[in-house]
């Protein structure tokens, strides 16, 4: 196996044996990059020198026997992740050229562990995507089909996963952000609970949903970086005081006394393709060998789930992207005489046109005479929603279904039909609306050969039993063993 291609617990291993040093996975991580990344383009910045000091100061710490299971392991970070002297873009115009000067918690963590940081990967502008195409500077290729779109927003973060071109990543998760392109990337991605970890230093797409959280090539190294970046933070007025597990702790054999719910509304939605709704059927009868009970539950309120979040989400990034006005930082427009002609220009050519969309949605949503009947039903809507899976669990302890409705489409495809593209996220934002935690881990592949995913959802802060579900299911089966070659 070459190095590009170990795992997180395998490089570790390699490295506390001394078998391997951190400058040379680094170093064969960034070749990987300089192969690849042509065809790929899951990159927005690479951060070679930096990774390499980092590489260096993680083997001196290890030959002092100072390190951890992260120590000297080459991570991607989503760039919408803040990183102290490091381009953060949130792959937008408007801030092309913003070096934050402080980093996000999760960053303090990583670098505490000893982890290096290679780059910062390819995402839709501000979030805002379900394809990595809305991207301000470059789409991100599917590794799987180079032809097709890698899934989005964290689109860059499963693409590098899936290339080789890290060991870990993180990304982030507003409506499906993680799970879906992890889910057409073959890979395993997690959204913890809303609380679990810390947002401080996330640059906001909307406040009440994003989440940061890992792609893997596997879960047992979904495990170690849940364990690494979850934890209360007093910087985020979000983040919940609750103790962490051991996540690792649940990397065992059995399901013996799982009940998993299976949504009878997510079998009838129009439009699943029928290999996502077979591999994920073959999926459930797997789990249910493996000693879980299987129930059929009610969601009743998901056929309002994508309208809800479309007033939600926008509405929320219309007030969080009100900062970005050419005055305080990020791109200004210096060629307009006044104020007014300024702001206008500086948003008209900073934002793309997925994000000036939904700023005009969610500013149209928010303004005096809509507020209750949009935003104020759709809240309403939310709580309804939440109901719904507070009721379920208590007949289940997981609730699993298909991440999206399709395999990954050719690039172009979609991107002119917006509505079409908000309707593949059905099977994810209900999640975030509830606050849950949701991953992906990969359960087939279609005719075509690309990856489909299944989704574990569960009750708040159990993200420990997504994983027991998830981890067994992965060792009964090989499809995470499956690389694309390209």
């Amino acid at each position: 196996m070459k190095l590009h291609e170990l795992t997180i617990q395998q490089a570790h291993r390699l490295i506390k044996q001394k078998k391997i040093s951190s400058q040379e996975l680094t170093r064969a991580v960034l070749d990987r990059i300089d192969d690849v990344e042509k065809n790929v383009d899951a990159y927005i910045t690479v951060a070679d020198e930096m990774a390499m000091d980092q590489a260096r100061l993680a083997d001196k710490a290890i030959s002092k026997g100072n390190f951890s299971t992260l120590t000297g392991i080459p991570l991607a970070i989503k760039d919408l992740i803040c990183t102290k002297g490091l381009r953060t873009t949130c792959a937008s115009r408007i801030l092309e050229n913003f070096v934050p000067p402080y980093d996000a918690t999760v960053i303090e963590k990583l670098k505490k562990e000893g982890a290096v940081i290679v780059g910062k990967a390819n995402m839709d502008e501000f979030a805002m995507g379900s394809s990595t195409e809305n991207s301000g500077f470059k789409p991100t290729h599917n590794p799987w089909d180079l032809m097709r779109i890698p899934g989005g927003s964290s689109g860059g973060s499963a693409a590098a996963i899936a290339a080789g071109m890290c060991i870990g990543s993180l990304g982030s998760d507003t409506g499906g952000s993680i799970r879906q392109p992890a889910s057409h990337c073959g890979v395993v991605g997690m959204k913890p609970t809303y609380g679990r970890v810390s947002r401080f230093g996330l640059v906001a797409f909307a406040s009440s949903l994003d989440q940061i959280g890992p792609l893997t090539k596997d879960v047992t190294d979904c495990a170690i970086l849940m364990n690494v970046i979850s934890g209360h933070d007093p910087a985020d007025s979000t983040s919940v005081p609750v103790d962490v597990p051991d996540y690792t702790s649940f990397l065992n054999d059995g399901l013996k006394g799982i009940v998993v719910g299976i949504p009878k509304e997510y079998s009838t939605t129009k439009g699943i393709d029928p290999d996502v709704s077979d591999a994920v059927r073959r999926a459930v009868d797997k789990i249910e060998d493996l000693g879980a009970e299987c129930v059929e539950l009610s969601l009743p309120h998901t056929e309002h789930v994508v309208a809800a979040y479309y007033v939600i989400a926008p509405s929320e990034a219309s007030s969080n992207l009100a900062r970005y006005d050419g005055v305080k930082y990020g791109y200004r427009d210096k060629n307009k005489g006044n104020l007014i002609e300024m702001y206008r220009s500086t948003r008209s050519k900073g934002f793309g046109q997925e994000v000036q969309r939904r700023i005009i949605l969610g500013t149209y949503s928010l303004s005096a005479g809509y507020y209750d009947a949009y935003y104020g039903k759709a809240s309403q809507i939310r709580t309804l929603i939440i109901e719904d899976f507070k009721k379920a669990f208590e007949t289940c302890h997981v609730i699993l279904s298909p991440v999206t409705p399709s395999t990954a489409f050719k690039i172009g495809e979609m991107i002119d039909d917006p509505l079409t593209m908000y309707l593949s996220d059905i099977f994810t934002i209900s999640a975030n609306l509830a606050g849950i935690p949701g991953m992906s881990v990969p359960c087939g592949f279609s005719s075509a050969g690309l990856p489909i995913g299944l989704q574990i959802m569960g009750k708040h802060f159990n993200e420990g039993t997504l994983i027991r579900v998830a981890y067994n299911f992965e060792q009964a089966t090989d499809f995470h063993k499956k690389k694309p070659k390209f």
